[in-house]
């Protein structure tokens, strides 16, 4: 097992690994920006390196500062958390070719499942089914590219192939909007992401958004951890999670878990990763896969029992899964809501200094968050300040648990996004179970008309 490892991450998932590490009796080395540096992680990590100024291309995303910090420190293993140089290729093969290990799979693994045509490609060898659309990036011909999206069939969707994070995407209804919606975001991707490969694939009018967590060690033993549904989304930000999905077609569900997991053998995939599907008609259609922890984790944590922090680092150390899938057993039902520092209905951003805090507790609650009395919410990151995670033995339980907590938290000095959560929990649709992708902002825009 490693002795130390150096977490490059900031906020609440840098406080999340730095509590499994100790733990297991790790030591930890923080990373921090000079914004950064009056943190709760920072103050409680054994060892704390400033890489640089508040500017995230300054500080956590500069490699060779990480990398040093890694080498005059002594630590044996880098852990990306998620965002950031999480799913950067070029990053794990710095860490590898430094003498450290990445907490994480492999480069080549990255890069494929990095490149969303690539991936498709790969998972429908392996048996996923894929929304349906074209296997390569598009052309620049006009003319192909409108045949392709006649194929398919309108309406279509526009993909940056190297995206992430619900961003370089354009739905498009109708021939006359194509080739200036494929122009767009091909000039995004390039901006955003230094790749100007777009993709192109049908358009799913009312899915939802399921996702399997799977694990897999360096000896091709490979599991799935249930599922999700992530379909609260806002510009597709995820706002609420659960685990685990409800309303599910039961052999849909377990036969695509079984496949998730074999995927994972053929590729010779290593660590937690997430296969992100969208689900319509009683049918999984894959989209992408992430190649990291995902921001949702606990959920899953909640309703297995798995602490997915320590099985990273175990399976990234070489040891094997202790257990197999027969061993796997969900119990109850999690809820997660993300709690922002932004306006609840404006998401306008609303950083500075905390200055009242009250957290909530109970039976069934866990709370996720770096904050504390004074500290001040920097304007140059996420807005994400916190999780509140709730778990019951039945959903309705896990929702009502969940709305209390909500009830008694007390953030003052900034604005947060709780009173949306409460509002949500009320909603007729949520407490039925299975909204659509496109329900909040539905949901949004009527409230908005209705003003």
């Amino acid at each position: 097992m490693f002795g130390k490892i150096l977490i490059a991450n900031r906020g609440e998932i840098a406080l999340r690994i730095l509590r499994a590490c100790r733990e297991m009796g790790i030591k930890t080395v923080v990373v921090h920006s000079e914004a950064d540096a009056e943190a709760q992680y920072v103050r409680l990590a054994d060892e704390s390196v400033c890489i640089g100024p508040a500017a995230s291309s300054a500080s956590y995303l500069n490699i060779p500062a990480i990398i040093s910090a890694a080498e005059v420190t002594d630590a044996e293993a880098i852990h990306p958390g998620y965002g950031f140089l999480s799913e950067n290729a070029d990053f794990a093969e710095r860490v590898e070719q430094s003498g450290f290990n990445f907490i994480g799979p492999r480069a080549e693994t990255i890069r494929l499942m990095g490149d969303k045509v690539s991936a498709k490609i790969a998972m429908k060898k392996a048996g996923l089914p894929v929304v349906p659309g074209i296997d390569s990036a598009l052309p620049a011909d006009a003319k192909e590219i409108t045949r392709m999206a006649r194929e398919i069939g309108y309406p279509i969707i526009i993909k940056a192939a190297g995206g992430g994070g619900g961003r370089g995407m354009r739905v498009v209804h109708t021939e006359a909007a194509l080739i200036n919606a494929a122009n767009t975001t091909r000039a995004e991707a390039k901006a955003a992401f230094n790749n100007p490969m777009i993709y192109m694939e049908k358009y799913l009018e009312r899915p939802r958004h399921i996702e399997i967590q799977v694990l897999a060690d360096k000896h091709k033993n490979a599991v799935y951890l249930g599922d999700r549904d992530c379909s609260m989304q806002r510009r597709h930000q995820k706002i609420i999670e659960e685990a685990p999905a409800p309303l599910l077609n039961p052999r849909a569900r377990i036969k695509s878990g079984e496949r998730c997991a074999e995927a994972c053998r053929k590729m010779g995939y290593v660590g937690a990763g997430t296969f992100e599907f969208l689900y319509e008609g009683g049918e999984f259609y894959f989209i992408e896969m992430n190649t990291r922890l995902q921001v949702e984790h606990p959920v899953t944590e909640m309703i297995t029992g798995l602490d997915l922090v320590q099985l990273q680092i175990r399976v990234a150390a070489g040891e094997k899964l202790s257990f197999r899938q027969k061993d796997v057993v969900l119990k109850g039902h999690s809820i997660e809501c993300r709690i922002n520092a932004e306006d609840a209905y404006k998401f306008t951003p609303s950083p500075g200094r905390i200055t009242s805090l009250h957290m909530p507790g109970g039976p069934g609650i866990r709370v996720d968050s770096h904050l504390y009395h004074g500290y001040t919410v920097p304007p140059h990151y996420d807005s994400l300040i916190g999780k509140i995670i709730s778990y019951g033995a039945t959903r309705d339980q896990a929702i009502k648990r969940l709305s209390i907590a909500l009830s008694e938290v007390a953030i003052e000095g900034i604005n947060t996004n709780i009173a949306l959560h409460q509002d949500l929990l009320r909603d007729a649709a949520f407490l039925r179970g299975g909204t659509s992708i496109h329900y909040l902002e539905e949901k949004l825009a009527k409230q908005v008309n209705a003003e």
